[in-house]
């Protein structure tokens, strides 16, 4: 059954937890569909907004996690009362953590270089027999089709069941929204994961996960890069959510490949 959504400034949240999100990407390997992940937070959402192709790219995803604690609380508040943070780095874990006994095989494509080999030693160190089929580290730069057409050609001959994106939002989605049906499988867009779970970057304590402030956390400790995303688009979502709220509450939309939803004054 497709996972219900909510209506976020018109970006459909998927009504999920980590466990539901782990089955749904069984039942996709299972089947052996092609599908992407979108886990996003009040950036996704807020970069949606002034981009209606972006919006539509993770409409069209077969699922959009909520990796934030605002979007789950809009979500409770429009009635689904199971929906839990769905974090990159968790959902990795937990993706991983199955991975032995079913036999999925992986591949890292993202970070910078030797960052997915780094990845993929520590995360066999953490999940003894896990498999992964390959790695990428692309270059700051497009691709050329040649490249292109190398690197897809690359993930499919690897047998991988779970493609892992390691990008930055939105480079990632675009990557995806690009490659669904060319690269096999299912592919999740992850960004800072590989760098958390590599060690090289520190996540934010739980509690401040858990009560809505990691933006905070990594504030501080990347302000020139961060600071200027949190502090213009975090005032914008509340403004804008308010809007919503206030208007129409927190609909339902369709599950997957909806248009872009939202009426102009929602997104404008």
């Amino acid at each position: 059954m497709p996972t219900p959504r909510v209506d976020v400034l018109g970006v459909g949240v998927s009504a999920v937890n980590i466990p539901l999100a782990a089955d749904t990407i069984a039942g996709w390997i299972r089947d052996r569909a092609d599908r992407f992940v979108c886990v996003t937070g009040v950036h996704g959402v807020m970069e949606s907004q002034d981009d209606p192709e972006l919006r539509d790219i993770h409409n069209q995803a077969g699922m959009v996690t909520p990796d934030g604690m605002p979007l789950v609380w809009l979500g409770r508040f429009g009635g689904q009362r199971h929906m839990r943070r769905v974090y990159g780095p968790d959902l990795m874990l937990e993706i991983c953590r199955r991975s032995p006994e079913t036999g999925w095989r992986h591949f890292l494509y993202g970070g910078a270089e030797g960052v997915p080999e780094l990845l993929a030693e520590r995360l066999q160190e953490r999940f003894p027999g896990l498999q992964i089929a390959g790695t990428y580290s692309p270059p700051f730069r497009p691709l050329t089709p040649e490249e292109d057409d190398a690197i897809v050609t690359r993930i499919n001959g690897s047998g991988a069941d779970i493609t892992w994106i390691g990008l930055s939002t939105p480079k990632q989605e675009r990557w995806m929204a690009a490659h669904v049906g060319r690269v096999h499988g299912v592919m999740l867009g992850v960004g800072a994961a590989f760098d958390f779970h590599a060690g090289l970057k520190k996540q934010a304590p739980k509690i401040f996960q858990r009560s809505g402030m990691e933006w905070f956390f990594r504030m501080v400790t990347e302000p020139r890069r961060l600071g200027p995303r949190y502090l213009i688009n975090n005032p914008r979502f509340l403004w804008r959510i308010g809007g919503q709220l206030v208007r129409r509450g927190v609909p339902a939309m369709p599950p997957a490949g909806a248009s872009a939803g939202g009426s102009p004054s929602d997104v404008g």
